[in-house]
């Protein structure tokens, strides 16, 4: 099975080609000439000779200015890197015996990260027997819903997974 690159645009010297069909830097067709004239050509206006259709017969070439093709090429990647948006999640870790004071704080650090516009993951975890008490930690998790349900809403509800317990809470 062959897989093809991704070819490379030739450039100036490059082109393989005898005799090439020219385009001008504003879109104009220029004709069918030789290499070695559109080269001179394209050189004597300070711009360069770059190898649009490789596969035509023959070969499409356009005079331009390769800085500048290669400049504005970067700035649209930049443009288009700016305008994706990243969702970021931020978890906060409790116990189901947390304190009451230790739980607000905690709500309120995750309050801020919903403010933020980051999505939310609440997850409880159990250790050693308190996995016998599963009803301590949805009491707890019910607090957190009931607390946050100005700001949140359950996006993703996990059951009990192993010894944690989660949901990921997105801002209203």
């Amino acid at each position: 099975m062959l897989i093809a690159k991704k070819q490379k645009q030739r450039l100036n010297d490059e082109i393989i080609a005898d005799e090439i069909r020219l385009i001008s830097e504003k879109g104009e067709q220029l004709g069918i000439v030789s290499l070695e004239a559109a080269l001179e050509q394209t050189l004597d206006s300070g711009l360069d000779l770059i190898e649009i259709a490789p596969n035509g017969r023959p070969p499409v070439c356009k005079m331009v200015d390769y800085g500048k093709l290669k400049y504005e090429k970067k700035k649209k990647q930049q443009q288009s890197k700016k305008k994706q948006h990243v969702i970021k999640i931020k978890e906060i870790r409790l116990r189901p015996r947390i304190d009451d004071h230790d739980l607000m704080t905690k709500l309120n650090q995750g309050r801020k990260f919903l403010s933020e516009g980051a999505k939310l993951k609440v997850t409880l975890m159990f250790r050693g027997r308190e996995l016998s008490r599963i009803d301590l930690g949805r009491n707890v998790m019910e607090r957190v819903l009931e607390e946050l349900e100005d700001v949140a809403e359950v996006e993703k509800d996990i059951p009990l997974e192993g010894r944690r317990m989660s949901i990921i809470l997105n801002s209203k």
